[in-house]
């Protein structure tokens, strides 16, 4: 369900979801959703993009101390494949909304389309800079899937995955042709097909 924007509206129990995750070769899309309180704001909310890493681990706890709610989901790469990225992120947004252990008045979500909700829901483009539920959404998702994508590195030494966390860098790409994918690539996307199409790609 979803329905216009209207902020006069829906001061509270505004749940503000968003993603990170949707171009990465390999790995998870991750989302957030997120219900502020506003007898305890959060100063610095922002983009996570735009943040330090030192700031957003910072802002990670402070969200998750004081947030209403909060939920963190995500589709796995098996789903990706399936489904494809965009109804994966869908599938997630989902899956973080009705984690929430309030239910929202609202669900914001960040771009320019919805997921199917039990909720009304709208959205927002550029909302990780608007919303400050959204922004809160995008640093807990941004700094969950940054500490699997560290945790992933160990797993599968060698592609730099702590680093570039998934996308699809020189160095990626170049160890990509050199080793080969690892059963957490997506295999729907190019790169990762081509290879997988021709082996002998592989270095």
């Amino acid at each position: 369900m979803q329905m216009g924007l209207d902020f006069t509206l829906v001061e509270e129990l505004v749940a503000g979801v968003d993603e990170v995750g949707r171009g990465p070769l390999c790995g998870p899309v991750v989302t957030a959703a997120v219900i502020l309180d506003p007898a305890r704001p959060i100063k610095g909310l922002n983009d996570s993009k735009k943040l330090s890493e030192a700031r957003r681990e910072a802002l990670f706890d402070e969200i998750r101390e004081k947030a209403l709610a909060w939920c963190i989901a995500r589709a796995e790469v098996h789903e990706i494949d399936q489904l494809n990225i965009l109804h994966a992120t869908m599938l997630a947004m989902q899956r973080a909304v009705e984690g929430l252990s309030v239910t929202p008045r609202l669900a914001l979500i960040d771009g320019n389309r919805c997921p199917k909700l039990k909720v009304p829901s709208a959205p927002v483009v550029q909302g990780d800079a608007k919303v400050p539920a959204i922004a809160a959404a995008s640093i807990l998702a941004k700094v969950s899937r940054d500490r699997e994508m560290q945790e992933i590195e160990a797993q599968y030494p060698g592609y730099g995955i702590g680093g570039h966390k998934g996308y699809p860098t020189p160095v990626h790409l170049e160890a990509l042709k050199r080793l080969g994918p690892t059963p957490i690539h997506r295999r729907s996307f190019g790169p990762v097909r081509a290879l997988l199409e021709n082996p002998a790609g592989i270095l």
